[in-house]
Order: C-alpha cells, then sequence, then structure tokens
C-alpha cells in the first residue's frame, strides 16, 4: 500500500500533510471547552433551583407533587477566584444569547404577588445565574454616561422577596437624582436578597421510637457568598447585617425577622459543631448537595473537620465576632429575648467563649515549654497566606489576654497571630451581647446563661487590657496608632487591610462605649486622637497595602497582592467617616467631600457593570476580581442609607447635597 504522506511525490506529500494537519486541529476544537474570561461569565452556567420557597428540607421532598420545589443540581467543585471559569459548548447554546430575549421568555409578575394559597410565585422556567445576567447586561441602561445595566433578576427568580425593600428603592428613586448612582445602589443593595439566600427552612430531628423525621420550629437559613457556593459565618452576617435599617420584629415566616433568625440558628449550629472553622455546607435538611472544596486534602487542620458540613477551616476570630453582632443587631430591633433562650445560641456562646479562650495561650509556660495549641493548621500551597509557620503553630505570641487568630478576615494567614481589630471587634460584641442578651436569659434562669454573663466580660476585660498593652504603638510619621498585628514580645505588623474588621472600620462597632474601660486603658478622647492618627496612616502610602491609582485610592490587601484596592475599603472610609466620637473633619463641608471622594471612586470602579466588586486594579479599571460578590454590595448600600439619614437629619434640600448632585463629571 502506497501512503503519499511517506513515499509519495513531494506535492503529495505536502498536501497529504494539510490534510491532516486540519483534521487534528478540528479534533482539539471539537474537544476543548468554550473557556470565558471571568469577567464576562458563560451564558451555560446555571444557578440553583431553590427558590424562594420556605422549604422545610429534604425530609418531605417525598411527599409533594410533582410541582413542588425542583431537586437542586449538585453544585460544581469549588473555584478558586483567581481562576478561569469554563462551560462547554453545548451549555452555551441553551440558554438566550441577548437580554431582550431573556426577557422576552421570563414572566416578570408583581413584586408582591402571591399565588392562591398566599406563597410567591414559582419560576416557570430555569431562571439564568447572577453572573449569566451580567454577562448579557440588560436593559434598561442608566441614562449616564456610565450606561449601567439593570441586573435585578425578575420578580419571580429573586430568592427572598421583600416588600419593605421594594418601598425602599421607590423612595430613593426621589432622593438619588443621579441616574448612574441610583442604578449602582438598585443593583447592589437588594443584591444578597436577590440571589444569595440560597436556601431558607426548618431544623428537623429523628424520631427516637421510629425512623420518622420531625420538622421542628427552628428556622434555618443558608446564604452563599456569590460566586463561591459555600457560607462563610462573617459574610454572610455581614451580608444580612446590611439590612439592619428594615428589620423589624415579626413573626411571618416570609420577613426579614425570620431570614435573620434562621441565619443566627445555623451560625449557632455551625459553631457547636466546629467552632474553630469558618465556611460551612448547606444544612442537610436543605436537600443540597455538599460543595466540593479542592483544597480539602492540601489542608491539614487539627482538630479535624466533617466536609460534608464543613466548607473550609481556618480559624478567624472574627467569625465569631460576627455571630455576635447578628445577634446583637436583632436583639436591638426586636427586644425578641425569648428566642435566644429556645435553641443553640446559648450553647454557640459557649463554644464560641470555649475555643476564643484556649486561644489566648502564649507559645510557651513560664518555665519555657512549648504550650500544646488548642488548633493548629499547615497547608501544602504555593501562597506562604495559606498555612502556618512551625509546624502549624504560627509564629510565638507572648500571652497579653488577646485571643491568638490564625487567619485574619481576608482568609490569609497572619504574621503576628493576636489581629488587633478581631480582638476590637470580638471585644465589643462579647460585652454587648452579655448585656443585652445574656444578663436577660439569666434573669430567665436559661440553664449557663448567668456562668456566660462573666465568662465573657472577663474574656472582654482581658483582651482590652492586651490590645492598650501592645497594641498601641508610635509611629514616627503620624504619632501613636494602633498595630494591625501584635506578637506580645514588641513585634508589630503596621499596616491595615482592606476585609473588615479592619483598624479603619474600628468606629463601627462602639469599642470606646464600654463599662468596662479600665484604669489602664486610653480614655475616649486619646482613643479617638490614636484613631485619627491611625487612620490618616492607612490612607496613605506609609501603608504597605494602599493601592494608590487614578482607577481608585483604596486599602488593599495580600489575598490579591499590591496594587488591587478594594471598593469595599473606599466605602468603610466613608461609612467611618460619620462617626461623631472620632471623626477628624471641622464640619459637614469638610466631611461631604471626603465622602464624595470615595463615593465617587466607588462609582468609577465597576467597569461598566453596575455591580461592585472585589478589587480593582488602582491602575487598570477593568482589571477586577468577582463579579459576584455579596459582601461588598450590601456596604455600598448601607453608605447610601448613612448619606440620606444624614442629609435629612441636616435638612439638605432635595436636589442638593451629595445624593442630589450630578456625578455625571
Amino acid at each position: 500500500m502506497s501512503f503519499p504522506l511517506l513515499n509519495g511525490t513531494r506535492r503529495a506529500r505536502l498536501g497529504g500533510l494539510a490534510v491532516f494537519l486540519t483534521v487534528f486541529m478540528l479534533y482539539l476544537v471539537y474537544q476543548a471547552p468554550l473557556t470565558v474570561n471571568q469577567h464576562e461569565p458563560p451564558l451555560g452556567l446555571k444557578p440553583d433551583s431553590n427558590w424562594n420557597v420556605f422549604d422545610v428540607g429534604s425530609a418531605v421532598h417525598d411527599a409533594q407533587q410533582d410541582d413542588g420545589p425542583v431537586t437542586p443540581p449538585t453544585p460544581p467543585a469549588y473555584v478558586d477566584e483567581s481562576e478561569e471559569t469554563t462551560a462547554t459548548v453545548e451549555e452555551v447554546v441553551e440558554q438566550p444569547t441577548t437580554a431582550a430575549e431573556y426577557f422576552q421568555t421570563v414572566p416578570v409578575p408583581d413584586a408582591t404577588a402571591t399565588d392562591d394559597e398566599g406563597n410567591p410565585p414559582k419560576p416557570t422556567l430555569d431562571c439564568v445565574s447572577f453572573e449569566t445576567l451580567q454577562y448579557q447586561k440588560p436593559e434598561p441602561l442608566s441614562t449616564g454616561r456610565r450606561k449601567f445595566p439593570y441586573v435585578r433578576p425578575p420578580p419571580e427568580c429573586r430568592k427572598f422577596r421583600l416588600p419593605a425593600m421594594e418601598a425602599l428603592l421607590e423612595r430613593m428613586k426621589t432622593v438619588i437624582t443621579d441616574p448612574d448612582l441610583f442604578r449602582l445602589f438598585e443593583n447592589s443593595y437588594p443584591n444578597t436578597l436577590d440571589t444569595m439566600v440560597k436556601w431558607r427552612g426548618y431544623a428537623t430531628k429523628g424520631n427516637t421510637t421510629s425512623e420518622q423525621v420531625d420538622i421542628t420550629d427552628e428556622e434555618l437559613t443558608y446564604v452563599i457568598t456569590g460566586d463561591i457556593d459555600a457560607m462563610w459565618l462573617r459574610d454572610s452576617a455581614s451580608q444580612i447585617y446590611s439590612y439592619l435599617p428594615l428589620l423589624e420584629p415579626s413573626t411571618d415566616k416570609d420577613s426579614l425577622a425570620s431570614l435573620w433568625r434562621g441565619l443566627i440558628n445555623s451560625h449557632a449550629r455551625y459553631i457547636v459543631i466546629s467552632p474553630y472553622c469558618h465556611s460551612f455546607q448547606p444544612p442537610p435538611e436543605s436537600g443540597i448537595s455538599p460543595t466540593t472544596n479542592g483544597a480539602y486534602h492540601n489542608n491539614h487542620p487539627n482538630p479535624v473537620y466533617d466536609p460534608e458540613k464543613v466548607f473550609d477551616c481556618k480559624w478567624e476570630l472574627d467569625s465569631l465576632a460576627s455571630f455576635l453582632q447578628i445577634s446583637v443587631a436583632y436583639y436591638s430591633r426586636t427586644k425578641d429575648l425569648g428566642f435566644f433562650g429556645k435553641y443553640q445560641w446559648v450553647q454557640a456562646v459557649q463554644a464560641a467563649v470555649d475555643a476564643s479562650a484556649a486561644m489566648r495561650l502564649g507559645t510557651y509556660d513560664a518555665d519555657g515549654k512549648v504550650l500544646p495549641s488548642a488548633w493548629t493548621f499547615t497547608g501544602y500551597t504555593n501562597r506562604g497566606s495559606e498555612t502556618l509557620t512551625n509546624d502549624g503553630l504560627g509564629n510565638p505570641v507572648k500571652e497579653n489576654g488577646m485571643v491568638r487568630s490564625a487567619f485574619r478576615p481576608s482568609d490569609d494567614a497572619c504574621i503576628f497571630q493576636l489581629l488587633t481589630p478581631s480582638n476590637m471587634m470580638f471585644a465589643a460584641y462579647l460585652e454587648q451581647a452579655a448585656e443585652m442578651i445574656m444578663d436577660g436569659l439569666a434573669a430567665q434562669n436559661v440553664m449557663g446563661a448567668s456562668n456566660l454573663t462573666v465568662q465573657m466580660r472577663d474574656l472582654a476585660r482581658g483582651i482590652r487590657r492586651g490590645i492598650a498593652r501592645d497594641a498601641v504603638v508610635r509611629h514616627r510619621d503620624f504619632g501613636d496608632i494602633f498595630a494591625y498585628e501584635v506578637d506580645g514580645y514588641g513585634g508589630a505588623n503596621l499596616m491595615d487591610d482592606a476585609n473588615v474588621p479592619s483598624l479603619l472600620a474600628f468606629p463601627l462597632w462602639n469599642y470606646t462605649h464600654s463599662s468596662l474601660l479600665g484604669e489602664e486603658e486610653p480614655s475616649e478622647e486619646i482613643f479617638s486622637k490614636i484613631y485619627q492618627n491611625t487612620r490618616k496612616f492607612i490612607l496613605s502610602m506609609a501603608n504597605p497595602y494602599f493601592a494608590q491609582g487614578p482607577a481608585l485610592s483604596a486599602v488593599g490587601g495580600p489575598h490579591l497582592g499590591p496594587g488591587k484596592g478594594w471598593p469595599m475599603a473606599a466605602i468603610v472610609a466613608a461609612l467611618t467617616a460619620f462617626n461623631d466620637d472620632l471623626r477628624r473633619f471641622d464640619d459637614d463641608d469638610a466631611r461631604d467631600q471626603e465622602v464624595a471622594k470615595q463615593l465617587g471612586m466607588v462609582l468609577n470602579s465597576t467597569a461598566g457593570t453596575g455591580v461592585v466588586h472585589e478589587t480593582v486594579n488602582a491602575w487598570a479599571e477593568m482589571d477586577w476580581t468577582r463579579s459576584w460578590f455579596g459582601w461588598a454590595n450590601g456596604l455600598f448600600g448601607e453608605l447610601i442609607l448613612k448619606i440620606a439619614e444624614d442629609e435629612e437629619r441636616r435638612g439638605v434640600k432635595k436636589g442638593e447635597g451629595l445624593l442630589g448632585r450630578s456625578w455625571q463629571d
């Protein structure tokens, strides 16, 4: 047999080679997935099918009719946000390709419509994912120069429908004059409710006399961060905390109060299970399959955790502080003391106190013997911020009353484990939770509450002493400032990170308003001066993680690296400018100039998407991370409402002030 490619004429050999290469390239194209840049998600990515139904879990799915909630698909494996998202060609062509096609196929009922039984209507088709919706850039575009798309899902595709939110948005239309600013608020503030309340339901318990599963009245809520399909204690707490102005007492299962109670109950359950972990899987009652974390086999925390319940396990003190924060916030708005004595809240606080108290120990005892640590962590990684030194112990720490935190709110490893802002936040909310809630439960003779009030205050008092002793340091240019991290030996890390709790966010927790301020601590006036000095340091190039550039000048951090500012930090800089005790402004006009600067940077750093991102390259607006990030978007809504509240208080006329001006320059 003759093979032209091998022994034919020169022309035949060349022709045969060309045919072979053509066939080979077509084969490769057919086999390869269609890869889409993370900034433009593929149309084929589909959301879960858990719409806004008050589902009581997999235990009752079998008893439902065919028109009940759709069984959710298995979530995709976790992919780090820095990696590319992929979808196959077949997945892409299943979806409408334009916004017009999408809205022609999705009925858009009234936001408050219900069926005959009073329930929100179920979707008539698979609602596209939020990232897909962004990719389609739905109209109408905002009428300003930025042309922001309208990226709220149609009402029937929203995960949690809150009439008070819709009423607020309608009211703010008359307050915010600039069309781009209003569109950014309109897209961002309801984003968690619209897209990230993945499941709500009730806890179940087994019947000891039969195989039957009983449904309790304990509400549960599962809130994902956005494009990472898992629930962080810190993130979910912050995401829901943004809706505090809308929280009212209610026993209605579809109320914000119910959603809030469900989140507190979910947090309590997780903390009892694994108090040193920070990120969790869906409740078994949801019927949602656990998300696979690709880092599970690389990370080795001790104690170990169950990956069916825990998504990732890094000891971050702010996770426990965030649980107390949403607890205090719920009580402050509802005065619903009975709720906290009914389920696992007291047990969770005890677990939090015990876990954090164990992490107050230093590296050595009085004789110099190395002490065992209650929690250690090692990870196989090419990033130093993903593991701890000294076989999981971290750098040595001298006991001073503060609580060691192995990781920061950014999920990056601490250099010095006495992390000042996390300790500040934890101490503040230990005190507030003890005073507002635990004391009341103790008066009602709830088991364990009386001892806990003493333990909580003692723990907070020790933290305060340690901060006053070691965390206030002298900077050659700025005077006395707070150090981001200390080790108790005199070592200090002078920086700030964008993720909250941060030093910049210090005024948000009422840390200086404490009945536990001791003689060894600075007075409130001195605290104010130290914060002002610290703020000047943080918002300058003296802070090694301040990213300065034409696109955005804001605090960043090692999580995404130098030069990447976080819009979240710009929002916090604006929010904290309103604090009456710690602000550094001579008058309201000077304060408004600072807020306007921060607000303008956030408005101009969305790369036309109309939502707030995680980070933005200080020198390139189009270089950003995370198209779907609930925490920062909720914070932006908080800022707008704070400005509106302040301008109403001052009697600013309609069409004036920060919300009445044009932002088209």
